[in-house]
């Protein structure tokens, strides 16, 4: 396993073009399934979990090439209708084909998701919404099985606002038979993009971006090109970066609308933000002030972003708390936050963080994607030398990170797991 050392101290200072969404992508991806020809996704990030989705997609008879960011599908060799195991428990965004395989071919065979490493995210609102389409589906040893000879047009209420389940539901409501009402519907950025996606190739929306779609189904759609958004999470995880460095860069590539609620959040703790068209700059201050935070549903502040808030905290001039609704368990990064010299008390769902003057490097683990960030900007800002471990979580979300921190002024390097 790969890992980084980074030499912490240094003043971020320059521009960074941000990549694709990765969960954009995600969703994008699996939904070519809907249609048979050749798609071309430009804006694609070079992920792992990209290169999952590819491996999964691949298994159904899928053609599928990256070409720098411009992806390449070719739907019509798929003859195959499972989602196995042994690719699905490496990400959960796998049960996104779900949805399509029903609509499309009738029949599909998903393996229970896995992912992260955290936090139970169930799988019952994508199954219960595509239940009341027409589905027939059952689990099997660990498998969703799922049949329809025509999925039909229904009212579908949301308890949860969902992205996941959203994704999938609508993908299968765009051929069913009839009109589809879903209510409290996830209005996340990516979903409006697949659902731009998804009218491209011929479906009929109505309301979206907004928590309300309604899908008036069709009998067939067209393979269409389409350029995946920038990566909101990526780009508030670099306005971070600069924050807590004391620094000053400039984002290129963004949608300052799509993380809002970070930005609001960067200006209460003293930063200096300007948008500039796609472009975005950000100046830290001489002191960070302590900024209370709540992960809640967009357009709120992000629960991918909470750890990299905790991290930013942790060097700001007073205490601050904060809390996550949407994951109550997704801080397995707070020890080793610890082990650097922050100052966290956790507390059911929240972490109450007493600002310190100084981190200090030393070894830690990833758990998880974005805490794997959370350790990456405490070290930016520690010092002496910080080493993290399984890196290989950074690398399923954020594209050649380490390079994109070095071009700004990062100490950070990339130590193989051969070499050590």
């Amino acid at each position: 396993m790969d890992k980084f050392i980074i030499r912490g101290g240094k003043k971020l200072s320059g521009r960074v073009r941000i990549s694709g969404a990765k969960n954009a992508s995600l969703a994008l991806m699996p939904a070519a399934l809907l249609a048979g020809g050749t798609f071309h996704l430009s804006n694609t990030p070079g992920l792992q979990d990209v290169a999952t989705m590819s491996s999964l997609l691949k298994t159904m008879g899928m053609k599928i090439d990256l070409n720098g960011d411009v992806l390449t599908l070719d739907t019509r060799g798929v003859n195959k209708h499972e989602a196995p195991y042994a690719h699905v428990k490496k990400m959960r965004a796998s049960i996104y084909v779900l949805g399509p395989l029903i609509a499309r071919y009738g029949k599909a065979k998903v393996s229970l998701p896995g992912g992260c490493a955290w936090g139970p995210r169930p799988v019952n609102l994508h199954i219960e919404g595509l239940k009341k389409l027409g589905a027939e589906i059952k689990l099997e040893r660990g498998y969703i099985v799922a049949k329809a000879k025509q999925l039909t047009g229904a009212k579908i209420h949301f308890d949860i606002s969902s992205v996941g389940a959203t994704g999938n539901v609508m993908m299968a409501a765009v051929l069913a038979k009839g009109t589809t009402l879903i209510t409290n519907a996830a209005i996340e950025p990516e979903i409006t993009a697949l659902a731009e996606f998804l009218v491209k190739m011929g479906a009929r929306i109505n309301g979206i971006g907004t928590n309300q779609l309604e899908i008036e189904g069709v009998d067939e759609l067209h393979p269409a090109d389409f350029e995946t958004i920038p990566d909101r999470i990526e780009a508030g995880t670099f306005l971070t970066a600069a924050a807590i460095t004391g620094g000053r860069v400039t984002l290129e590539n963004v949608n300052p609308e799509h993380f809002s609620a970070v930005t609001a959040k960067l200006e209460d703790a003293g930063c200096i933000a300007e948008v500039q068209g796609s472009n975005f700059e950000l100046q830290a201050p001489a002191e960070l002030k302590p900024v209370d935070a709540t992960a809640v549903i967009y357009p709120g502040f992000p629960t991918d972003m909470q750890a990299q808030w905790i991290a930013l905290m942790s060097i700001a001039n007073g205490t601050s708390i904060v809390t996550d609704t949407i994951y109550t368990d997704r801080f397995k990064h707070v020890p080793e936050l610890e082990r650097l010299g922050a100052d966290i008390e956790l507390k059911k769902n929240a972490a109450i963080v007493r600002g310190v003057k100084k981190l200090t490097g030393a070894t830690v683990m990833s758990t998880d994607l974005r805490a794997s960030a959370s350790l990456i900007l405490a070290g930016l800002v520690a010092e002496g030398e910080t080493e993290v471990l399984r890196v290989y979580h950074l690398d399923r979300g954020y594209e050649a990170i380490e390079k994109k921190l070095r071009a700004i002024g990062a100490d950070i390097e990339r130590v193989s797991g051969k070499e050590y």
